[in-house]
């Protein structure tokens, strides 16, 4: 019944699984409650002696890289598999990551973000963060002022710290977590708990954390663009960071022009705008959005000469495998190298 009902519609083999599957677990769930059939739409059959090498090299693919996995119970599904199992897909290389051009970074910086002879030192010191501090976008709108300080080891260069919303350290020592200092002190909730559809919404992808307070440590890749950032963080602060209302206070980083946390949405106007005033078209398949700054500086890590442990820790992911997005060449680049081969 229900392999005729997909056979019916005309779908890609991914949009078919897609389907097949939540159609499979609503179902099942259903079996689970009063007054429904205990008759599950798409049940579970012996598994042939291939289909079950299949599962068990997938089941112990996947425990590889959870931790403790030695303390997992072993899972004796792999002997079943379902009567409308899902449809093979051919595998398209097509997920390599599109970087912001480096050789346009620089203009967009001080070209882009210039307008009528006055630097936007916000947008600037933003974009910087991205392409050479690694930052996902959202994890800047959760900075406060207080966690970009001078490097106590070397004056002339910034320290960036992204704490976690929630659970990182509070910066007045009274209170437990920065959850329970915002609602204590400001009119304002940890920016990731807000619904996704408020202003103030800022998402977090929960990044590979380097201290027992709840933080990671920003690596600027080139290391001197670490002194560039200060100055023009310094600049934003002396120039053009209006402060927040005495009746509204906060301690955000990144201020819009009434002393309010800066928005994402609003970030991405603005950096659109200045893509197109250097002459670029804002667009993800072009990797001019704001993604593609973090692209670039996995790439440029990869170029540096990182290996790929290095550039795990790096762009702060739990898995040394998320990376391997970000270092992939695109194939116009594989040619390049290639024909510079003498």
């Amino acid at each position: 019944m229900l392999s005729t009902i997909l056979s019916r519609i005309t779908r890609t083999v991914r949009d078919t699984n897609n389907l097949l599957f939540h159609i499979t677990h609503y179902t099942d769930f259903l079996t689970s409650q009063d007054e429904h059939s205990t008759i599950r739409i798409n049940p579970f059959r012996k598994a042939t002696s291939y289909e079950e090498r299949l599962n068990w090299c997938a089941y112990y693919h996947k425990q590889a890289n959870v931790f403790l996995n030695h303390l997992t119970k072993r899972d004796l599904s792999q002997q079943q598999v379902r009567l409308v199992g899902s449809f093979n897909e051919d595998l398209i290389d097509f997920e390599y990551a599109v970087r912001f051009p480096e050789d346009q970074i620089e203009r967009l910086i001080y070209l882009g973000f210039e307008k009528n002879g006055k630097y936007d030192y916000k947008s600037q010191a933003i974009t910087m963060l991205m392409n050479y501090g690694g930052l996902r976008k959202s994890e800047i709108f959760h900075i406060y002022t207080s966690d970009i300080t001078l490097n106590p080891n070397r004056p002339q260069e910034a320290l960036v710290r992204v704490y976690h919303p929630e659970l990182g350290l509070a910066p007045d020592p009274h209170f437990k977590n920065r959850r329970e200092f915002l609602l204590s002190k400001t009119s304002l909730k940890p920016r990731n708990n807000y619904p996704f559809t408020e202003r103030l919404y800022a998402g977090w992808k929960s990044p590979l954390l380097t201290s027992k307070q709840g933080y990671f440590e920003v690596v600027f890749n080139p290391p001197e663009k670490a002194k560039d950032f200060l100055l023009i963080w310094a600049n934003y602060l002396k120039y053009q960071r209006v402060e927040p209302l005495k009746s509204n206070p906060h301690p955000f980083a990144f201020t819009n022009n009434l002393g309010q946390p800066e928005t994402i949405k609003n970030f991405q106007r603005l950096h659109k705008r200045a893509v197109e005033r250097i002459g670029l078209i804002c667009k993800k398949s072009l990797g001019t959005t704001e993604h593609g700054h973090r692209h670039a500086y996995g790439f440029r890590a990869r170029q540096a000469g990182l290996n790929q442990v290095e550039i795990q820790k790096a762009m702060h992911h739990k898995s040394p495998t998320s990376c391997l997005v970000y270092i992939k060449p695109t194939i116009e680049e594989v040619q390049e190298k290639l024909r510079a081969i003498k």
